[in-house]
């Protein structure tokens, strides 16, 4: 009896003690790294976020909203959004200068058909929203000033649509900010 007993607990503590060992060493190289892992995803924000704004100093993100300053100053305000495309979700870095204007997008992931669709990621499509007021986010097509990539309508819509519904609703929250800011100064 006493045998059968041990010949299963044994197993079970075996393996037990391989869980807790293994998770100690999980946990131990989780907080050995977790401030390098931090850094390095500061610094791939901060790269994407200067190809959008040059003169970019530092960042704020709050509510899902970068604030962009350079000098102290507010240059603009950008967010990640994401869009339906052919082959997937195509994520997308949006850059606002103002509460109406476009400062330029990136697209920062797509799964879409090489040669067609990810055509979206071409600097001649994604350099064709800077500047541009809201209201003339739309395909060309649809009486906006965004030329469709042929061929790939369904990806193009994807982009165009997410960054004007995206910068809408995110607008909303720029006057917010800039009041709260100003009454942080006062």
């Amino acid at each position: 009896m006493k045998s059968a007993l041990s010949n299963y607990a044994r197993p079970i503590l075996f393996l037990t003690l391989v869980v807790f060992i293994a998770v100690s060493v999980l946990s131990l190289t989780y907080q050995a790294t977790k401030d390098t892992i931090e850094e390095q995803q500061d610094a791939k924000i901060k790269s994407t976020l200067q190809e959008l704004f040059p003169a970019l100093d530092t960042y704020e993100y709050q509510d899902s909203l970068y604030t962009i300053y350079s000098q102290d100053d507010t240059i603009g305000y950008a967010f990640l959004t994401s869009g339906k495309g052919y082959g997937g979700n195509i994520d997308i870095m949006v850059g606002i200068e103002n509460e109406t204007t476009l400062k330029g997008i990136l697209i920062i992931s797509q799964q879409e058909t090489p040669g067609l669709g990810n055509r979206i990621t071409e600097d001649w499509f994604t350099s064709s929203f800077a500047g541009l007021s809201l209201s003339d986010v739309f395909l060309k097509k649809d009486g906006g000033a965004i030329d469709g990539i042929t061929g790939a309508t369904i990806s193009s819509r994807a982009v165009v649509d997410a960054v004007r519904e995206a910068a809408m609703e995110k607008i909303k929250a720029i006057p917010e900010r800039t009041q709260a800011k100003a009454g942080d100064l006062e």
